[in-house]
């Protein structure tokens, strides 16, 4: 009798909104020049004052900066079957959307208005961002794949609101692979009634706005 093979373990799917790939050069380049311009004025203040104090002087103006950078370029956040990978400033979260003790939209009103989902399972709670979009009806949205990847994972939670959230994703899967105009997508009609409400804090979808949106 031979053994049944082992099923492979779920590929992680990025969630990331924007690649990493796009933007990491560029933050490379920040730190670089955070670093140079720190050490150069050190330099410079070193000609007038004591160096103890040009050190600090150098370390202030370009250590924020180089460290921001560096905290951008760590963050990355992956799907696997139904978990949620973060990797953070400071260390990393695990969290099973399948076990989700609390699912909700949110929206960031502003200019540039974000929508997100926010998920609660036990003690951890992660953010995972889907679309935002600009005042002039640009933007940019969860690419396909994890829009796919995301929405069966909260079809595996038997919570309410999961199921409906997972519907509103696969609604925006459809338009997304037809090319639908922005206000045939869910997403984007999700922040375009929020806008309407003139508000300026970040809002809840309700059951209801979210049974609208299907």
């Amino acid at each position: 009798m031979t053994d049944e093979p082992k099923p492979e373990p779920p590929q992680p799917i990025g969630l990331d909104l924007i690649a990493p790939e796009m933007y990491t050069p560029m933050l490379r380049r920040l730190s670089l020049a955070a670093i140079g311009i720190g050490i150069v004025m050190g330099l410079l203040l070193a000609l007038a004052v004591p160096w103890p104090i040009a050190v600090v002087a150098g370390v202030v103006l370009g250590a924020p900066t180089a460290l921001y950078a560096l905290a951008v370029q760590r963050r990355r956040i992956w799907l696997a079957g139904t978990v949620i990978r973060a990797r953070t400033i400071f260390g990393s979260r695990r969290l099973d959307v399948a076990e989700a003790t609390g699912v909700e939209i949110l929206i960031f009103p502003g200019r540039l208005s974000r929508i997100v989902l926010r998920v609660t399972a036990g003690g951890a709670r992660q953010v995972v961002p889907l679309a935002m979009y600009t005042d002039a009806g640009s933007g940019r949205e969860l690419h396909i794949l994890g829009l796919r990847r995301l929405a069966d994972a909260l079809a595996a939670s038997p919570l309410a609101a999961a199921l409906a959230v997972s519907d509103v994703l696969v609604g925006q899967l459809r338009a997304e692979a037809r090319d639908a105009v922005l206000e045939e997508r869910p997403l984007y009609r999700a922040v375009r009634s929020v806008r309407s409400r003139d508000s300026v804090q970040p809002v809840v979808l309700s059951d209801r706005d979210i049974a609208a949106l299907g």
